[in-house]
């Protein structure tokens, strides 16, 4: 009879779970998997955009950009906006939580401005900056030029150009990491910085024996989330440097590929492709290696 109620009760909740969980992995199915796998189709054809026929390449789109003299650049640029922009905003995030988190009249006001950005549309945030990079009638050209000195030509440089887009990621990322970080610094227990004082540790020996291992878990979170978010930025990218002159990274250059002058659907999906593979492995590798670095206690 027990066994009975059992039975009963387990097929209920799982009638119960069936009906909360359906429509969510219906979702997921149709709008991440489904695209996912009609995007790797598509990246074994050789498709002009619009075109009603396609002829099956197989590998050849991945091989073409592999073996192109471009890839290396794209790659490159993708590497070093990567690298820049998550290195930066989380160390620059950093210092702003540890000046967020001590006991200073009007810190809720900063913070709010600190985080306001992070909300901010990519495209405003883009065509704001741009005004203030702009060489002629910008801010940052008005204000070299009351010092005796001439406005770099950010947009026509292809390293000023990258150097641009990712100043301007790292400003708006800041606040995210900042936030993140500054919840971890108000989860250490105080007690532990106040008995490394009284043992005569000074503020560095604190933060790099007490703060940086506690603040693991949420550096490796960051770490992950700035990585995937960095390896697909496009907004900023797209409104400042419309044409990809020195800012061509995987996600942007897939987007010229398709809809720029080429019109090149195929390719363009074997390069997101690539992308998705990339951002797979990194994932997999900071799961498997990067966390064991993690203190959880």
């Amino acid at each position: 009879m027990k066994r009975r109620r059992w039975n009963r009760r387990t097929q209920r909740d799982a009638w119960v779970f069936a009906a909360f969980a359906a429509p969510n992995v219906l979702f997921i199915v149709l709008f991440t998997y489904r695209p996912l796998i009609t995007n790797i189709y598509y990246s074994t054809l050789d498709w002009t955009l619009g075109s009603a026929s396609a002829t099956a390449v197989g590998v050849g789109n991945y091989v073409e950009f592999f073996t192109s003299p471009d890839a290396s650049s794209v790659l490159g640029v993708t590497a070093v906006f990567t690298i820049t922009t998550v290195g930066g905003a989380m160390i620059l995030g950093l210092l702003v939580a540890l000046a967020l988190n001590q006991r200073l009249k009007g810190r809720t006001f900063a913070r709010a401005v600190v985080f306001a950005p992070y909300v901010l549309s990519g495209v405003g945030v883009g065509l704001v900056w741009l005004f203030i990079f702009d060489p002629t009638y910008g801010v940052l050209s008005w204000i070299l030029r009351g010092v005796g000195q001439a406005s770099p030509q950010w947009v026509n440089d292809p390293k000023l150009a990258l150097v641009m887009v990712t100043i301007v990621y790292v400003w708006k990322n800041l606040g995210y990491c900042a936030v993140v970080y500054l919840a971890g610094l108000q989860s250490i227990p105080p007690q532990l910085m106040e008995a490394a004082a009284l043992d005569g540790a000074s503020n560095v020996r604190r933060f790099v024996s007490i703060v940086v291992p506690l603040l693991s878990p949420t550096t490796f979170f960051l770490l992950i989330t700035s990585l995937l978010s960095s390896l697909q930025a496009f907004d900023i990218i797209r409104i400042m440097t419309p044409s990809g002159n020195g800012t061509s990274t995987l996600i942007f250059d897939s987007y010229l590929q398709a809809f720029g002058s080429y019109n090149r659907a195929g390719y363009s999906a074997a390069i997101s492709v690539v992308l998705f593979v990339g951002l797979l492995i990194m994932t997999a590798v900071q799961l498997r290696f990067v966390e064991r670095k993690v203190h959880y206690s």
